[in-house]
């Protein structure tokens, strides 16, 4: 390479280097002059598609960008994390900032529907003290299901008790929802206030979630025996499910079962064979007929 050519590869490389340095002058005085005019910038949260009414949102309908203040809606979000399960009230469009007051967690006003898991259904069953294991069941409790059912007819008929479903989840305790938050705004002439809902034990229904087939035979079992079905109180980390054998009143008294032994036929004793004389045969004649 000669000097001619060594002072052009320099040359060029300085034009470069300044052409660099104007479009960076450049863009730090547009973006001064945008601060200026609309304020620093702040972190938002967008929606990245549109979000039906009554949608459950998750983390792949939302990211966050950055906007100028004066462009951020009042009650925006500025985390995910604080929209991520909740539910939107109103259709909520691509790149709209999500707001506080388009979202809700879920709860009555949202229905049920969206706590059910899919291939599952909703079904509600009375309860009691003495059946609901004192109303001390919770949206999000899971329990044992059994059934006390009469079985047979007439003198044959008995009680069976016999656990039908384990490990249950409970949806709803009265109206109080799964996921709801556990307060109720009540309003009482003109005083308003704030009723913790979380200890109350004013529900006469509790819905869980069944299958189709398991919920068949609830119902069977409601329009039969309303008054046969009792619960119990699983730990939240038991998910077990035990063969339980059906239990009858002799279980409960401890009796056994009485053995039949079978009674041994007596053999007949052995016929002697008897043997018949031959008849004599007939006499004949010492003449041949011819």
């Amino acid at each position: 390479m000669n000097n001619n050519e060594t002072r052009n590869l320099w040359i060029s490389l300085a034009i470069g280097l300044f052409s660099v340095f104007l479009i960076y002058s450049y863009t730090q005085e547009k973006s001064a002059e945008i601060t200026k005019k609309f304020g620093l910038k702040k972190r938002v949260v967008i929606a990245t598609k549109h979000i039906n009414a009554m949608e459950t949102i998750n983390e792949t309908m939302l990211k966050i960008v950055e906007r100028p203040l004066d462009f951020i809606e009042p009650g925006a979000l500025n985390n995910p994390d604080h929209a991520i399960g909740l539910v939107a009230l109103t259709p909520i469009q691509a790149n709209e900032q999500i707001l506080k007051n388009k979202i809700i967690e879920p709860g009555p006003v949202t229905g049920l529907s969206l706590q059910v898991a899919p291939n599952k259904r909703a079904i509600t069953l009375p309860v009691d003290k003495v059946r609901g294991v004192a109303k001390l069941i919770k949206p999000g409790d899971r329990i044992d299901l059994l059934a006390a059912l009469d079985v047979g007819q007439g003198r044959t008929q008995k009680k069976e008790v016999k656990t039908i479903l384990q490990d249950v989840i409970i949806l709803a305790t009265g109206l109080r929802v799964t996921n709801e938050l556990p307060r109720l705004y009540e309003k009482v002439g003109g005083d308003e206030y704030i009723k913790n809902i979380s200890n109350d034990t004013n529900f006469d229904t509790i819905t869980v979630e069944v299958s189709p087939k398991e919920a068949q035979g609830l119902v069977y079992i409601l329009s039969t025996s309303p008054g046969s079905l009792f619960m119990t109180l699983r730990h939240p980390s038991d998910h077990v499910k035990f063969r339980i054998p059906t239990t009858l009143i002799n279980n409960v008294l401890g009796i056994s079962k009485v053995r039949i032994k079978p009674v041994k036929r007596q053999r007949a004793p052995a016929r002697v064979p008897q043997f018949k004389k031959p008849k004599p045969k007939p006499k004949t004649g010492g003449f041949i007929n011819l």
